[in-house]
């Protein structure tokens, strides 16, 4: 079993869970202090999982739900005010990884024009984003095999967490699929603020490793924000990189171990409790079926 970002076989137990009714294991690596599934045993780490039963165990329907849509929408908004004002010049080709409905990708296509392109390899996700006009793919082998272009703009908005394989996929993107000054957005938990053990999320970053994991893929972090939206006002739940290649790569990078990692987590979550107790509704903005209720 090997770390997902230093690749070190040594490890502890860090937690054991259960999400969906399926337990889990967390390991801490005793190197990095990455904290991770087994790649080798999570069953989320098989392509199929994706294709044909996330969402069904997710929200209960393989479909679209309004409540899905609402926060995805409510999502692109926040990203496409955060490359704004980053002053991030219009791409005149971007990609979405994990495109889900497209509903960023339509978002981004309104905002900045240019050609959207989608990988989402949810069969009813999918087929959703297409009926929306958008090009979708189910994965990024079958991108590949059509022979596309660079992009200027490339995004994976909660993504990240569910790949046995970050780094070497962040390579591949840098590598095959961003253009020269292209820019890489990617958005993952906190883990630092979200409950972030999930059936699903083979990998718990922190700033100090999603920081870290870009870096071993060959990308320089220009900006880290953690916040909440659009789940809360208060809580920091998501880390938001924009992220940029190294000049030089491919060079070797040594990882830089992160300490303390139960502590933080334990303080972390405590604070998160205070909050939800005192001010409950600026913690947790309402969904559409909460409005329902």
């Amino acid at each position: 079993m090997k770390c997902l970002l230093c690749s070190s076989e040594k490890s502890v137990v860090f937690e054991e869970v259960s999400s969906f009714g399926y337990p889990l294991v967390y390991f801490r690596c005793r190197q990095c202090g990455m904290i991770f599934q087994s790649a080798e045993d999570a069953q989320a780490a098989d392509p199929d999982f994706y294709a044909e039963t996330y969402r069904e165990i997710y929200q209960g329907d393989p479909e679209p739900t309004a409540k899905d849509l609402f926060v995805q929408k409510s999502r692109a908004e926040f990203l496409i005010r955060f490359l704004t004002q980053n002053h991030i010049s219009a791409p005149a080709r971007i990609l979405d990884i994990g495109a889900s409905s497209g509903m960023l990708l339509s978002a981004f296509r309104t905002a900045f024009g240019g050609q959207a392109v989608g990988v989402e390899p949810g069969e009813a996700y999918r087929a959703y984003a297409e009926s929306q006009g958008l090009e979708m793919y189910p994965s990024l082998d079958a991108l590949a095999a059509s022979g596309t272009e660079r992009f200027d703009l490339i995004s994976m908005m909660h993504v990240l967490e569910h790949l046995p394989d970050p780094v070497e996929i962040l390579g591949r993107i840098r590598q095959d699929l961003l253009s020269e000054g292209g820019r890489l957005v990617v958005e993952v938990p906190n883990f630092y603020a979200h409950d972030s053990y999930e059936l699903a999320h083979l990998a718990c970053y922190t700033p100090h490793t999603l920081k870290q994991t870009l870096k071993q893929a060959g990308f320089r972090v220009e900006k880290l924000k953690q916040h909440g939206e659009p789940r809360s006002g208060l809580l920091k739940l998501y880390l938001l990189a924009l992220a940029v290649p190294e000049v030089k790569g491919t060079r070797a990078v040594r990882v830089k171990p992160e300490c303390c990692v139960r502590l933080h987590r334990r303080s972390a979550m405590f604070y998160r409790r205070i909050v939800q107790k005192l001010f409950p509704h600026q913690a947790w903005y309402p969904l559409p079926e909460d409005k329902v209720k």
